[in-house]
């Protein structure tokens, strides 16, 4: 066959200027015909110039001229087409030849595979059952797979196992759902699973809230036994610091005295569990303290093993963070001293649980989300902390609190938990809390002073002794005196060291377990002021208004230096529950605090002492200034003062100390001598002569026996020391007896003779015996000379004092 040729468009010729337009038109509707174009515009053209004949002798003619072309192109190809009419014909025949070749062949092959065709056809029926057995087979194993499943999965639901009831239906989803054979078991499956899921759900889920419920009782429950470990635990370390300190005293004591001994406690782990609760706590347990996180980590798993566990976690943590919220709730209708125990218990416990949570709930909850809610916790807790303690107006409450409160620290310190911020707020309210012990201790010791009727305390047993007098270290000797026994004190001075060692206690369990390990100077200087401000003032004001007669004021004068004594106690007392050295506290130890009541004990002690020897001393007024002889045995003011002070001796020995009772000796002694010199100075003597100084002179010898008789209760230094109280008196009255007066003149013998003198009493009482009378001097009479040149002697000694003056 031949190709087709391919159509050309057909572009008419360009015709020259002298064609006419008829020819042009032809033309173009050739060329338009020839490239398939639309005849419209020709025709309308035709029609509108009138001349349609001419449109269609231009189409016959071009008709013409294409029929012309067929006419060749058939002629040129009217051979081939012979020629393929012969090959068709050609063909045809041997198509009939093997049409029958083929109708032979296919009836020697039905011949022959006819057999075969029956053999197959039996083959192929018996596969198919054998298929169909097959798979009868596989669907009834499936299905036995799936009751099997199924009644496993009931089972563990009835027996509330639900991992593996939830471990059934994965199997049944995964391996067997899309196996079965029934698409009503399919379906029935379909919709079962989803609720079986949603039962399990909801159950863990009711488990869960019920051990919500619980978790908060129990939290409650352990936070109180960890404290009451943790309190126990401070109690034992106590013990062994009192172990120590007694170690200590007696290794200062006597090295060789010291005893060592070994002591085992019971480790416990850092949680303060013993090593089976610990087992069962770790497990999630419950254990010996019913501290079960068994539902919890169930839960988790279960919802884990539903694909939803970060729902839960985020479901557990809102929980768990509401709970904490309402445990910050105080009830305003309890005393918080009543409810702080069981409010920081149950904090101590929530978090006790929430760390054991973090260590094992397999990422159930954040270290991250713990930390934010002890964040919370510990800011909720210090601002009511701040509230409550600023409310208090009790020291003892606020040290209950703040004694729980450090517990709790330590506590949930074990756990890893920061507790500077609580401890911050108890060393803020330091100050308060020792303003307030002090307010307490300055009602107890007035009550205490306004009880005491300044008597000597009467001890009938030796606890009473032990009680009042060994526990405060007052003893003068380590022998058990014999009973009863009549102590030097009142019983303020028991009740008052009672107070100030409960202050020092109380101060000292404030400051410890505070985060602040040296403390002392701190309690050293609440001590201080305790004794210095509150007992030294509340004393000054006893011994100003209540203290009537001599025996109270010796009394006083006697409490004032059992205090004294007692004040060492309470400073050692101190360091030792501090935990610091005896000699580091005797080396920052100042002087004696309660200086300004024992000054003002003693001094109206001495006051009054002096009152009742100014009684004896208006005796002095019986003096005979100008006696003829001289009085061998003494005037006899002092006979009653010797007398007056020999009774007062005797007595104040029995309680006053021998320090305080030579002082009071020396200030009366003193006071003597003055009144002596004051009676030679005073208006009331005119004149006198040597016999009356002479007189004094034997009265000022009496003194100073009586002063250097009580070497036997002093010593021999003391009882010189209070000899020198008379010392004004003996040197003016060596002085008027002296054979040289003008000596006095000499600065090297008055500084060693005469140097308690003042030159202007010498000078007044002088010239009293420089008198013009005959009978001054008198008694010189036999020595004309010496009593000449002794006058002249004191004569320019007046005259040269006065000059001076």
């Amino acid at each position: 066959m031949h190709s087709s040729k391919m159509r050309r468009k057909v572009v008419p010729a360009s015709t020259d200027n002298g064609d006419s337009a008829d020819k042009q038109d032809q033309l173009l509707l050739s060329a338009a015909i020839c490239n398939g174009e639309d005849l419209g515009p020709f025709v309308r053209k035709a029609f509108a110039t009138g001349k349609p004949e001419t449109l269609l002798h231009h189409l016959r003619h071009f008709s013409r001229s294409k029929e012309s072309e067929i006419e060749d192109v058939c002629r040129a190809h009217y051979q081939d087409f012979i020629m393929a009419v012969d090959d068709l014909r050609s063909l045809l025949s041997d198509v009939d030849s093997l049409k029958s070749s083929l109708s032979i062949s296919n009836s020697q092959l039905q011949s022959v595979a006819l057999p075969l065709l029956t053999s197959l056809d039996s083959f192929v029926e018996a596969r198919n059952k054998c298929k169909n057995i097959t798979l009868a087979i596989e669907s009834l194993r499936t299905c036995a797979q799936l009751v099997e499943l199924c009644s496993r999965a009931n089972f563990h639901l009835s027996n509330n196992n639900f991992y593996m009831a939830l471990k059934c239906v994965d199997s049944i989803e995964r391996e067997l759902l899309k196996k079965m054979p029934s698409s009503t078991l399919r379906r029935m499956l379909e919709k079962q699973i989803p609720e079986i899921r949603a039962h399990i759900e909801r159950k863990v889920s009711k488990e869960f809230g019920d051990w919500l419920v619980e978790i908060r009782i129990v939290s409650r429950n352990l936070g109180q036994l960890a404290i009451g470990q943790a309190s126990a635990a401070r109690q034992r370390e106590e013990e062994l610091r009192i172990k120590q300190r007694q170690a200590e005293e007696q290794s200062r004591l006597s090295l060789r005295d010291c005893v060592y001994a070994l002591e085992e406690e019971d480790d416990e782990g850092l949680d303060g569990f013993s090593e089976n609760n610990r087992e069962g706590y770790g497990n999630g347990g419950a254990g010996a303290l019913g501290f079960d996180l068994m539902p919890l980590y169930r839960a988790h798993h279960i919802h884990q093993t539903l694909g939803l566990e970060d729902r839960f976690r985020q479901y557990y943590f809102e929980n768990r963070k509401l709970q904490l919220t309402s445990d910050f709730q105080v009830s305003s209708m309890t005393p918080f001293l009543e409810s702080h125990q069981t409010f920081l218990a149950q904090i101590a416990g929530f978090f006790i649980v929430e760390d054991r949570v973090l260590r094992t709930g397999g990422g159930l909850i954040s270290k991250m989300e713990v930390e934010n809610l002890w964040d919370t916790a510990v800011s909720k807790m210090c601002s009511v902390l701040e509230d409550q303690f600023s409310r208090m107006q009790t020291a003892n409450h606020l040290l209950l609190i703040k004694d729980y409160v450090s517990l709790l620290g330590v506590t949930l310190r074990r756990y890893g938990y920061p507790t500077d911020a609580l401890l911050d707020v108890l060393s803020k309210h330091r100050d308060k809390y020792h303003e307030l012990l002090l307010s307490d201790c300055r009602k107890q010791i007035a009550e205490a002073l306004a009880a005491d009727k300044l008597e000597q305390m009467y001890m009938k047993k030796e606890y009473e002794y032990s009680m009042n007098v060994l526990s405060f270290q007052l003893q003068t000797s380590n022998l058990m005196p014999a009973f009863p026994y009549v102590a030097p004190f009142s019983s303020t001075v028991p009740d008052c060291c009672r107070i100030v060692r409960s202050f020092i206690e109380d101060s000292v369990s404030f400051m410890s377990y505070g985060g602040q390990l040296e403390f002392y100077d701190v309690v050293k200087k609440y001590l201080d002021r305790l004794l210095a401000e509150v007992l030294d003032g509340a004393l000054l004001k006893i011994i100003n208004t209540s203290v009537n007669g001599v025996t109270q004021a010796m009394q006083m004068a006697a409490n004032m230096a059992v205090f004294e004594r007692a004040c060492d106690f309470f400073f050692c007392h101190a360091a030792q529950l501090s935990g610091i050295p005896l000699r580091m506290a005797e080396r920052g130890r100042k002087q004696f605090p309660l200086t300004k009541a024992r000054d003002a004990a003693e001094e109206m002690l001495s006051g009054l002492l002096k009152q009742k020897v100014d009684g004896f001393l208006t005796l002095i007024e019986n003096v005979n200034w100008m006696a003829d002889d001289t009085l061998q045995g003494g005037n006899e003011y002092a006979n009653e003062v010797i007398i007056f002070l020999e009774t007062l001796v005797s007595t104040a020995q029995q309680i006053l100390p021998v320090e305080v009772l030579k002082r009071v000796l020396q200030d009366v002694l003193s006071h003597i001598s003055e009144m002596i010199v004051g009676a030679l100075l005073g208006e009331s003597v005119k004149r006198f002569n040597v016999n009356a100084i002479m007189g004094l002179d034997v009265d000022v010898r009496m003194l100073e026996s009586f002063a250097e008789n009580q070497a036997t209760l002093l010593s021999d230094a003391d009882a010189n020391e209070l000899k020198t109280a008379l010392v004004e008196s003996r040197q003016l009255i060596n002085l008027l007896l002296s054979n040289h007066p003008e000596n006095f003149l000499n600065p090297v013998i008055r500084e060693r003779s005469y140097n308690a003198l003042d030159y202007r009493k010498v000078v007044a009482i002088s010239e009293k015996l420089r008198d013009q009378s005959d009978r001054l001097f008198g008694s010189f009479g036999t020595r004309g000379a010496k009593q000449n040149t002794k006058k002249k002697s004191l004569d320019a000694l007046i005259k040269r004092l006065k000059d001076v003056n």
